[in-house]
């Protein structure tokens, strides 16, 4: 009994004890806990799956050659072709095949299409027939008059002989004459009959329609079986033309500038065009020509602005707006050159005109902000906070964190 009583006051919580360990106990093992958990959570996000591997890009120096002057003038325009047509044939006919579509690239002199040629190829064979029939009878001639030639002779011989009279002479002379005339008469309808084929020929060439020059087609305006006339009385069944080309090489810009701001314009002053389709892409260009006349009813003039590079994304009727540069001297221009570089724009957080990019180095993370100058495409221009040659990590920026430990993609 004594030792059962031993063993349950052993097991009894002396009050006192408990009052003396105080409130502070539990606490530091909440405290643990929590330490516990956040390790737990970071071994879960970080640890688990190893170190994270990232692809990279590098920033590169800003190209040189671009202007770093001021805009004096803004202005609205369309990109227009200088050289476009309309192409059609020169006959009025029906036609047979059509080769081009829309978005073709076609070279100088291919086959576009072809009009029914049946009326014109008979009228050929009949050129050709008379053609035939005229040197026929030039050879009829040619032969008559041999033989009166030589008849002339027998009356000239026996005329001297006083065999024949005088009478005989003078005609035999008349009908040699006679056809020394005719034959230059056939002579000359023979020629006729040549020039007559070459014209025939030429309809039958007609029939066939080809490109003037080089380009792209940009509407296709007839299809087999409807009537094309390269005059527009033909009625509402007959096209005036096959389609219309366009050379991409001789795009431009046409810009209306206010008849108050055109002293600010001047030939070969440089501009930046911006196509309303890619708003970030600046395009060097420079001023061709001002066109010498206003539009009374704008109060306008117009101006011709000329790309400096070509691309296949300018199309024709684009809208883009234009800034016109301050005009420098060679020796300012080189010394003003575009200064930053030029990083991928996924690599940059960017807000407003500064941004945060992550740089790596020795396979850590480096946060650092950056200042923005402006967007080219998918580059973004940073002007300060990096260097040419710096590496920038790609990816989900917002899971990357300065001090972070990664692995670069081969």
């Amino acid at each position: 009994m004594n030792d059962t009583s031993n063993l349950l006051g052993q097991l009894r919580i002396d009050p006192s004890a408990r009052q003396s360990r105080g409130p502070g106990a539990g606490r530091w093992a909440l405290l643990a806990l929590a330490v516990v958990a956040a390790a737990a959570t970071i071994w879960l996000l970080f640890l688990r799956e190893g170190t994270p591997v990232i692809a990279t890009t590098t920033a590169r120096a800003a190209p040189a050659g671009g202007s770093a002057s001021a805009s004096v003038l803004d202005a609205s325009g369309y990109v227009v072709a200088r050289r476009r047509a309309t192409v059609s044939s020169k006959l009025t006919g029906k036609v047979v095949e059509v080769l081009v579509e829309e978005g073709m690239r076609v070279e100088e002199n291919q086959i576009l299409a072809r009009i029914d040629d049946i009326n014109a190829r008979a009228e050929l064979a009949l050129a050709q027939s008379r053609l035939d029939a005229a040197r026929a009878q030039l050879a009829e001639v040619r032969v008559q008059r041999d033989e009166a030639h030589r008849q002339l002779r027998r009356t000239r011989s026996l005329a001297e002989r006083k065999l024949v009279s005088e009478a005989a002479l003078d005609t035999a002379q008349a009908e040699v004459d006679a056809l020394e005339a005719r034959l230059a008469s056939t002579q000359a309808q023979v020629v006729v009959a040549e020039r007559a084929v070459r014209v025939q020929q030429r309809y039958l060439e007609d029939t066939v329609v080809r490109a003037p020059f080089a380009g792209v087609i940009t509407v296709k305006n007839a299809q087999p079986g409807e009537m094309i006339s390269p005059l527009s009385a033909g009625g509402d069944g007959t096209r005036t033309g096959i389609g219309t080309l366009v050379d991409m090489d001789s795009l431009e810009i046409e810009v209306d500038v206010n008849e108050n701001f055109i002293n600010r314009v001047t030939p070969g002053q440089p501009a930046i065009a911006r196509l309303n389709a890619y708003p970030d892409w600046e395009i060097p260009a420079e001023v061709i020509a001002v066109i010498p006349t206003a539009d009374r009813s704008k109060a306008t003039v117009t101006v011709r602005v000329g790309f400096k590079q070509k691309d296949p994304r300018i199309l024709p009727e684009m809208g883009v707006r234009v800034a016109f540069r301050e005009a420098q001297p060679p020796q300012q221009a080189e010394q003003r050159r575009p200064g930053g570089v030029l990083v991928d724009a996924a690599a940059v957080q960017i807000d407003g005109d500064t941004g945060v990019v992550f740089v790596v180095r020795d396979q850590t993370l480096e946060r650092r902000a950056v200042r923005i100058a402006g967007r080219s495409g998918g580059e973004v221009r940073v002007v300060s906070g990096l260097t040419a040659g710096d590496v920038l990590a790609l990816g989900d920026l917002s899971q990357f964190r300065d001090g972070m430990a990664v692995k670069l993609k081969p």
